[in-house]
């Protein structure tokens, strides 16, 4: 189904005051945002029009009760110089299923798709053309209703705004693995991209930076003991040849990035066992010399590679080349410019 999206374009271009070649996420945005409203039972008012603050009421119920989710996406240029966005199906099912879980209204796979192919074709300028680098694209909802009660919203907002971006991590990285504080449980929301599961990793965070870390890698709530992720990030292993991330068992956040890893090794021929691995595994094959990779897979950072992991008190450390991490990242990057083929049909053209 297609829908129609009233564009109203700014009249300057603030594209020609961003260095492109130093680039970080989150603080310069692109001319336009895509803006609807839920409404009546239905989103209403598609538009996508200049960039803006936007009036909120002191009782917005999001600001009192967390109805808010986000999705977390990447468009580069390809070869023609046009913009593409990786997998943007992939994001639309999983917004939907974050919406369902939190009491939230969901948007049509179709308008979502949509909205961001004209929204990313408006902005194309905006989007980075080194390697590695890329107009990260941010959907949210959040609930709009002015009132103070507990219960579901009636009215919403669904917007989308975009970043240019360079990489994230510029060399391997450390993660501290937290055995005091938790992300999420089973029967909680750690399986949606609900803003208060970030809200709850904020302290834990700054605290393994301050132990000298750059991320945190969470352990199950009951005995610390099981890896579930790492920070912003899905998390892999590679021991004896094989890869090993955590099974999506309802506290797990199904990664875009991850399911594209996974599909990837296998199609280069590794084995990939999605299943429960314990720390005290990891450890096991660092002492042995079976510990051969490790890397974290999400939208923001791509691909990082992991250096150590501190756990206690104890450091696992891991070898200093990783070859197949390199590759899977390699392999990933040049789909999405265009320079290798896109046989899995993940990139989507802007229009």
């Amino acid at each position: 189904m297609a829908y129609s999206i009233k564009k109203t374009i700014t009249e300057k271009s603030a594209v020609g005051e961003v260095d492109f070649d130093n680039l970080s996420m989150g603080k310069r945005y692109t001319d336009h945002m895509f803006v609807a409203d839920y409404e009546n039972g239905e989103w209403k008012n598609l538009r996508i029009e200049p960039l803006a603050p936007i009036a909120t009421h002191p009782a917005t119920m999001a600001l009192h009760y967390g109805q808010a989710i986000f999705e977390g996406m990447k468009a580069t240029i390809g070869k023609d110089g046009k913009a593409v966005i990786f997998r943007p199906e992939q994001n639309a099912k999983r917004f939907n299923l974050s919406a369902q879980r939190i009491g939230m209204p969901t948007v049509s796979e179709d308008l979502f798709v949509q909205a961001l192919k004209e929204f990313v074709a408006i902005e194309n300028e905006w989007v980075p053309k080194a390697e590695g680098s890329a107009l990260y694209l941010r959907p949210f909802m959040y609930a709009d209703e002015h009132f103070i009660g507990m219960r579901a919203a009636t009215n919403y907002k669904f917007i989308i705004i975009a970043s240019p971006a360079g990489k994230y991590f510029s060399k391997p990285i450390k993660l501290y693995a937290e055995t005091k504080y938790v992300r999420a449980v089973n029967g909680g929301t750690g399986e949606a991209k609900v803003a208060g599961n970030y809200a709850a990793a904020i302290l834990p965070t700054e605290l393994a930076k301050k132990k000298g870390y750059d991320q945190v890698l969470w352990l199950d709530p009951h005995n610390f003991e099981y890896v579930q992720e790492a920070g912003t990030m899905n998390i892999f292993f590679k021991i004896a040849g094989k890869f090993i991330t955590p099974d999506l068992n309802g506290s797990i956040l199904a990664g875009i990035t991850r399911l594209s890893c996974i599909e990837l090794l296998r199609d280069k021929g590794y084995e990939v066992e999605e299943r429960p691995i314990s720390i005290s595994e990891i450890m096991e094959a660092s002492e042995n010399g079976t510990l051969e990779e490790a890397f974290g897979a999400g939208t923001a950072v791509g691909i990082a590679l992991v250096s150590e992991i501190g756990y206690k008190d104890k450091t696992i450390k891991f070898p200093a080349e990783n070859p197949v991490a390199t590759d899977v990242n390699n392999t990933m990057n040049a789909i999405k410019m265009g320079t290798a083929e896109d046989k899995f049909g993940w990139m989507v053209a802007a229009e």
